[in-house]
C-alpha cells in the first residue's frame, strides 16, 4: 500500500537542497571584500624581494659571526646592493661579501665581528632592509652578536 503522507514527507525533504539566494549572495559580499584587500598583498613581489634579501642578509651575518669564532679573527660581512645579487656563504680574503638586488632598499655597510662573534665596535647595530611599510629590521646585539 502507499501511504501519501510519507511520499509528500520525502518530497518536501528532496526539495531542501542547495544554498538560498541570501546565502550566496553573502558568500559573493565576502570574497568581494577579500579580493579587495588580501589578493593585492599576495602579487606584490616587492614583499618577497624585501624578505628574501633579509634573509640573506642575515645568513651571511650569522655566517660571518661563526667564521670568525671558528677561525679566531676578525671578519667583515660587506653588505651593498647591485643589479645581479650574489649574497653567498664564501670567505673571499676574510670578508664575507653580501650583494642583494638593487631593487630592494639597503644601506651599503660593514659589520666587523671578532673572536668572540661581537660586533666590532662593541654596539649594538642594525641594518634595515626594504622600504616601509614591507622593511624589516635586523637588530645585531652587543655583547653576544646574536643577529635577529
Amino acid at each position: 500500500m502507499h501511504n501519501p503522507m510519507r511520499h509528500s514527507f520525502h518530497s518536501s525533504e528532496a526539495g531542501q537542497r542547495g544554498f538560498t539566494l541570501i546565502e550566496l549572495i553573502m558568500v559573493m559580499v565576502i570574497v568581494g571584500i577579500l579580493a579587495v584587500f588580501v589578493v593585492p598583498r599576495f602579487f606584490d613581489v616587492n614583499i618577497f624581494q624585501s624578505r628574501g634579501a633579509a634573509d640573506q642578509v642575515k645568513a651571511a651575518l650569522r655566517y660571518g659571526q661563526k667564521i670568525a669564532i671558528a677561525q679566531h679573527r676578525n671578519v667583515d660581512v660587506a653588505i651593498s646592493s647591485a643589479a645581479i645579487s650574489d649574497c653567498g656563504t664564501e670567505l673571499v680574503g676574510g670578508n664575507v661579501n653580501c650583494v642583494i638586488s638593487d631593487s630592494v632598499a639597503v644601506t651599503a655597510q660593514t659589520v666587523t665581528f671578532n673572536a668572540l662573534g661581537q660586533p666590532v665596535p662593541n654596539a649594538a647595530g642594525s641594518i634595515v632592509i626594504g622600504v616601509a611599510p614591507n622593511d624589516t629590521t635586523i637588530i645585531i646585539e652587543v655583547e653576544t652578536g646574536y643577529v635577529h
